[in-house]
């Protein structure tokens, strides 16, 4: 039996593409907006737009609130 790795089955989601899309809209970097949550590096955005990680609820929050947007307007499909 072999293991797949996560990237190989990782999909685009419209999670994941709102996210990005929201993000450029607002003329922000990915390096911008995990600034604006704190974040030192831009992996955990890039990871979230990945469908890699998922933000928590926390966290989906801040990013929303940074977007001008509300948390279901990104996170539910």
């Amino acid at each position: 039996m072999t293991m797949r790795s996560n990237y190989s089955i990782m999909k685009k989601t419209p999670t994941n593409i709102r996210l990005r899309e929201l993000r450029i809209e607002k003329g922000l970097t990915q390096y911008k907006l995990a600034r604006i949550l704190g974040f030192k590096y831009n992996t955990a955005i890039s990871r979230y737009e990945t469908g890699r990680k998922r933000p928590s609820l926390e966290t989906a929050q801040r990013i929303a609130l940074a977007l001008g947007v509300k948390v279901e307007d990104i996170f539910l499909p």
